[in-house]
């Protein structure tokens, strides 16, 4: 059954509310101080009293004993049943035989025998006499015997009980106190996270990812301020990414319907060969096989766009002088009226990447570059290895009609394409893709317009 108590305690610790479990701590720790200063107040008042009654009873033994020097054993005074009267006074022997006849109305112990013996230091006590309470000193007198000195103690025993109920009260109080602090505390100290947590259920319910906490004003931040701070910034990246979400669906939707469309004429007309000529059949067979690599080509790129980050298995140390040797080679053929003109430096350049990844980078610049380069003009390819502290640079330069102000900021979206493109062949992916692998590589890559005309491609590790 215990067991069953404490397992059931512990999940409550880890499942109960929050702001129950804070307001039941807050109480639990401010009770615990009040109840342990009235603990405390109890014990310096008790011992104050009982002190201020020893030190009367130290006072009148040594009264007694100035009074009354070398008294044998019996009683020296003998009023103290009486509130009023002054303590009570006996001697008693070391020895039983010795005892007076009548005895005392003080207790006599073995204690008491081993002071007068002087084998025991002197010491207080509590009694009862004739049926009220009392305190009674026993010390040393002279050899072989005691002096037992005794006081009624109704007013220490009093004032100990008011002082015992007023501290219980007290204590009360603060319990209560403590209760009420606590739930004012939680329910203040997590309303920022009762207002995040409710914008986190009405995202989740609607699916809006407009919705933000409402924040303090500046100068009164603190952690669940970070903490929400933090919530609206990831806010704001879902919702941009939601939308860049959406936009991606709805321009491939829209790029895709065009080439889907002619796919559908070329092949409905293909599936009625027999009414064509052999001339309209090739022209068909030869716009449906290029319509099929355009959308093959399209689909290729969206799928390398949905990937943030190269494969980690697949990182090389990567000679970037033979790849742009390469890369410019391939695009020579791709381009025969449009002259590459490379410069490397002599030193080879290494930087950590996939080969086939920045091959794809370089081969859309090359390719973006001779497309817009005037047939004759030169796209101009130079590799450095960087100054000192800064990585190797390599730029792209074409002397095509360069880029306009307006288009600059949006030249590396998807789907974008200036007014100048719009007749070229392309389905505006190529650049969006080279600076998704640019940053998959730790590079920058930038656009500009270059001096002269045309425009300038900037990558830079």
């Amino acid at each position: 059954m215990s067991a069953g108590r404490r397992r059931l305690g512990r999940v409550w610790r880890r499942r109960g509310p929050l702001r129950t479990r804070l307001a039941l701590s807050v109480t639990a720790a401010v009770a615990l101080v009040a109840v342990g200063v009235c603990a405390a107040a109890y014990l310096v008042v008790r011992s104050a009293l009982y002190e201020q009654l020893d030190l009367s009873l130290t006072q009148s033994a040594r009264l007694a004993a100035q009074r009354n020097p070398g008294s044998a054993p019996g009683v020296l005074a003998g009023e103290c049943r009486f509130l009023a009267a002054p303590a009570c006074a006996e001697v008693v022997p070391a020895d039983p035989a010795d005892d007076p006849r009548p005895p005392g109305q003080l207790p006599v112990t073995p204690a008491a025998r081993k002071v007068a013996a002087g084998t025991k230091s002197p010491y207080y006590t509590n009694i009862t006499v004739a049926g009220h309470p009392a305190r009674m000193l026993t010390t040393d007198y002279a050899k072989g015997r005691a002096l037992q000195v005794a006081l009624r103690a109704d007013t220490v025993r009093d004032g100990i009980e008011e002082a015992a109920r007023w501290l219980v009260l007290t204590a009360a109080a603060g319990v209560l106190l403590a209760a009420f602090l606590g739930y004012w505390v939680s329910r203040t100290g997590l309303a920022p996270v009762a207002r995040l947590t409710a914008t986190a259920e009405r995202i989740a319910a609607t699916r809006d990812a407009r919705h933000r906490i409402e924040l303090p004003p500046p100068g009164r931040e603190d952690e669940i301020t970070r903490l929400a701070t933090s919530f609206n910034t990831m806010l704001d990246e879902l919702e941009q990414s939601i939308a860049a979400q959406r936009r991606l669906v709805a321009d491939a939707s829209h790029e895709l319907r065009t080439p889907l469309t002619a796919l559908r004429t070329n092949a409905e007309l293909l599936a009625r060969a027999d009414r064509l000529t052999p001339e309209q059949r090739d022209r068909a067979s030869a716009a449906l096989g290029r319509q099929l690599r355009e959308v093959t080509g399209l689909v290729g790129d969206l799928i390398e766009l949905a990937r943030d980050e190269e494969p980690q298995p697949l990182v090389e140390q990567v000679r970037l002088g033979a790849l742009v040797e390469h890369c410019a080679q391939a695009a020579r053929t791709h381009w025969p009226a449009v002259p590459f003109h490379v410069r490397v430096p002599a030193e080879p350049v290494v930087v950590p990447g996939v080969p086939a990844r920045l091959s794809r980078l370089l081969g859309n610049l090359l390719d973006n570059a001779a497309k817009f380069s005037p047939s004759g003009l030169p796209v101009e390819v130079e590799l450095t290895a960087g100054a000192p502290g800064r990585g190797p640079q390599l730029t792209v330069r074409d002397h095509g009609p360069g880029i306009a102000p307006q288009d600059l900021p949006h030249v590396f979206d998807r789907f974008y394409r200036a007014g100048t493109a719009r007749a070229l062949p392309g389905s505006g992916l190529g650049l969006a893709m080279a600076r998704q692998i640019a940053r998959a590589h730790s590079a920058d890559l930038t656009a500009e317009p270059a001096p002269g005309g045309g425009a300038l491609f900037r990558l830079t590790f």
